[in-house]
């Protein structure tokens, strides 16, 4: 090995140590799902990211999705998807395929990755132990998108001061037991408000916030609240991107230490976001 590549590394190494040092501890609550899950060799490596975060004594909540799962199994059960202001409309068939999905099979398929990286890790849907209480998002009562009530923080800081990994499906329980699809990145800001966590981070298939949708060097790489409404109001912000700015506005007005919204298609993604002054995403601030 070079002596310069020595050097590089060495310097990586100390530029992340006060990183190391200062998140420590810290809760943080992540969301992975999407396009992103569809690639195996992205969603191990994001999963090793995860751990060597969790390695570094980062305490990790993942609230994770499934859409393009959900819509191949509805699709081959002749069931077409619907969604609006990229919020799945889901009725009593969806919200079966739905559940089945999320916490049947890519929940587990989660904790087994963990596994393998011999990290501890538990997962639940928000009917376990009460986690994630929910009603009805829309008035009709055939729409089953739900939205959070109340997050039992009591099962997860049990688990996180353990040294568990929760890894969480984005369902809600209502009354008479009825069960909610939720947005995930809706779960995990309601999560991240609920811990007051350090930092919100939400894996997508984009940069993060762009000025043009179709020219990614329009990153916005630090946004203030005042200009996300103005994104908002001319329309710049929409479709999926809408539930996510939401969702981080609402975990900073919560004390929630700071939000991101960054491209988990990018090798180390999380590691360049929580460890480098330049991050690689968007960071929404006061």
């Amino acid at each position: 090995m070079s002596n310069s590549l020595k050097d590089d590394r060495f310097s990586l190494l100390t530029d992340m140590l006060p990183f190391i040092k200062q998140y420590s501890d810290r809760i943080f609550v992540i969301k992975y799902g999407g396009s992103l899950m569809e690639d195996v060799l992205l969603e191990s490596k994001i999963i090793e990211d995860i751990c060597f975060l969790y390695s570094m004594g980062i305490k990790i909540v993942l609230v994770h999705g499934g859409g393009p799962f959900i819509n191949n199994w509805l699709t081959k059960l002749n069931i077409k998807p619907k969604f609006k202001d990229g919020i799945r409309l889901t009725d009593t068939k969806t919200m079966e395929v739905v559940e089945m999905v999320l916490a049947g099979k890519i929940n587990k398929q989660l904790v087994a990755l963990f596994n393998r990286n011999n990290i501890s890790s538990v997962g639940l849907s928000g009917k376990d132990s009460n986690l994630i209480l929910s009603s009805q998002l829309f008035s009709s009562p055939d729409n089953l998108v739900g939205k959070v009530d109340n997050i039992n923080t009591k099962i997860l800081e049990l688990l996180l001061n353990n040294n568990y990994i929760p890894v969480i499906a984005s369902i809600g329980m209502g009354i008479n037991n009825q069960t909610h699809n939720i947005n995930a990145d809706t779960v995990a800001g309601c999560i991240a408000k609920s811990l007051k966590a350090d930092k919100l981070i939400l894996l997508t298939d984009m940069p993060g916030i762009l000025l043009d949708i179709n020219d990614p060097s329009s990153l916005i790489k630090e946004i203030s609240l005042d200009r996300i409404n103005l994104l908002r109001n001319n329309s710049t912000i929409s479709g999926g991107m809408i539930p996510k700015v939401e969702c981080c506005i609402e975990a900073l007005k919560s004390d929630v230490g700071s939000t991101h919204i960054i491209d988990g298609r990018i090798s180390h993604a999380l590691l360049y976001e929580i460890f480098t002054k330049d991050r690689i995403g968007s960071m929404i601030t006061f």
